[in-house]
């Protein structure tokens, strides 16, 4: 089954479905499933809401979005090892 189609609230093709959940809507996806030949609509919907805060990160800590790249020279040793104790990786192909 593939998705061909997702569509946001208010877009063609989402008319009805915002008439019926209004606000709750998320979005509407248009599946096809070409062993059955049957197009299927699913709609996704908020059914709950809480109050919520992230938690804070410890200092130090990465996420995905912090990583960049360093180029290490291979006689600083020292500073190798302090980048895989982080959590660093080796990109062979660009020797990085």
């Amino acid at each position: 089954m593939e998705t061909r189609l997702t569509l946001k609230p208010g877009q063609k093709g989402t008319k009805r479905f915002v008439a019926r959940y209004g606000d709750q809507l998320v979005r509407v996806r248009y599946r096809y499933d070409p062993e059955r030949n049957v197009r299927y609509t699913a709609v996704e919907l908020i059914v709950d809401q809480v109050a919520w805060a992230p938690e804070r990160k410890s200092p130090g800590t990465l996420d995905q979005m912090d990583l960049v790249r360093v180029k290490v020279f291979y006689r600083e040793a020292e500073m190798r090892a302090q980048v895989w104790s982080a959590g660093g990786r080796w990109l062979k192909e660009r020797k990085l």
